[in-house]
């Protein structure tokens, strides 16, 4: 008989113990072949794992389009998706942890960056809201409404305060909130208006009108890439489809802000 084309000559055996020879043998090829098309792909590094760490905000927003747009052309590779608060986030891409970060900040330590974001902050109002009737909203236009904040420490709260603090506005406190996403869900449910990030605002737009607010207040977002460990070799391909998922959300943000 013949076992993967090999030729061998007919054995003095019974019929059931050549057929269990034969299946052993057949099994032992198959094995090889797997065994030959995973050194293949790992080859090709087509199913590396890469790592991608970043602000908890940012792994609700915008991240999860470019890990769908990254899919598509790398269907056979992995991503593990890491979210962070800040000090832990920075620590970790200085230590080299990570094949890839997302920041609001400057570059950690031992680190190379580029720009991926650099936008404004928005407003956020429920539907219905009085304040939707205006294109663009000044800081005097929220004077005794009452409003969602993000937590103290945060550094957009502070900067936001401080905004309406030198525009002599007083607010009336509502609720506090650490994540950008819970302000624009504590919004939806009427409980207040708000400014957040554009891209929280845009992840959960559903229920929401945004508005432009006539004082910059800047949100940038920064890719940052440890400059000590070893290039993975998929990195460049999740890099081009975080930029590619950026421009299209800030043209998204665009025509948002521009039609209402």
């Amino acid at each position: 008989y013949k076992v993967t084309g090999v030729q061998t000559c007919a054995l003095p055996i019974s019929t059931a113990r050549a057929l269990a020879l034969l299946e052993e043998v057949e099994a032992s090829f198959v094995g090889l072949d797997r065994i030959a098309a995973h050194a293949a792909s790992l080859a090709r590094f087509s199913q590396g794992r890469l790592s991608l760490a970043c602000l908890p905000a940012l792994s609700q927003a915008l991240v999860p389009d470019a890990l769908a747009r990254f899919a598509a052309d790398a269907p056979e590779a992995s991503v593990g998706l890491v979210p962070l608060e800040s000090p832990q986030l920075g620590a970790a891409l200085t230590a080299q942890r990570h094949d890839l970060g997302l920041t609001e900040e400057s570059a950690p330590e031992a680190c190379g960056h580029q720009p991926l974001v650099r936008t404004q902050e928005v407003v956020v109002l429920p539907m219905g809201h009085d304040l939707a009737q205006r294109r663009v909203l000044m800081p005097t236009d929220f004077e005794g409404l009452p409003f969602v904040s993000l937590s103290p420490a945060d550094p957009y709260r502070q900067r936001i305060d401080g905004v309406f603090q030198a525009a002599g506005v007083q607010r009336r406190w509502a609720v506090e909130s650490a994540s950008a996403a819970s302000v624009c869900a504590l919004v939806r449910s009427a409980l207040g208006v708000a400014l957040v990030n554009p891209l929280s605002a845009l992840a959960m737009a559903d229920g929401l009108v945004l508005r432009p607010f006539a004082v910059p207040v800047a949100f940038e977002v920064h890719l940052v890439w440890p400059q000590w460990r070893v290039e993975h070799p998929l990195r460049a391909a999740l890099v081009a489809a975080l930029h590619a998922t950026a421009h299209d959300w800030q043209r998204r943000l665009e025509v948002v802000l521009a039609t209402g």
